[in-house]
């Protein structure tokens, strides 16, 4: 049984996000949710958001076990950039890029 949760168009750079996701792939869930919460960085508050999803679809859905799951994928995809402008001297622009990501978190046994 494997069960997913994404997050489409998060303002957090896909490099950051798999930092974070790089410590807890392959975990069992409790620890997973344990590193998540005392991580300082930003990514890791969203991605504890969308593994708590995936918790509670594996629980309501497929009536899941919450002590026997492991978290069996998860994803940073670059999603699309946000381009804005800055008013440089000479009246020039410089571009200023906000890039996004796609998360996606699958649980099983």
């Amino acid at each position: 049984m494997r069960v997913s949760a994404v997050l489409r168009g998060v303002r957090l750079s896909p490099q950051k996000g798999r930092l974070v996701a790089d410590q807890i792939r392959g975990l069992r869930v409790d620890k997973a949710l344990d590193m998540l919460t005392f991580s300082p960085k930003k990514g890791a508050k969203i991605i504890k958001k969308v593994l708590d999803s995936a918790i509670a679809n594996a629980e309501h859905n497929e009536g899941a076990d919450i002590d026997e799951l492991k978290i069996s994928t998860i994803c940073i995809d670059q999603g699309s950039v946000m381009k804005r402008f800055r008013a440089r001297a000479k009246g020039r622009g410089a571009k200023i890029l906000k890039p996004t990501c796609h998360i996606t978190v699958i649980v099983g046994d």
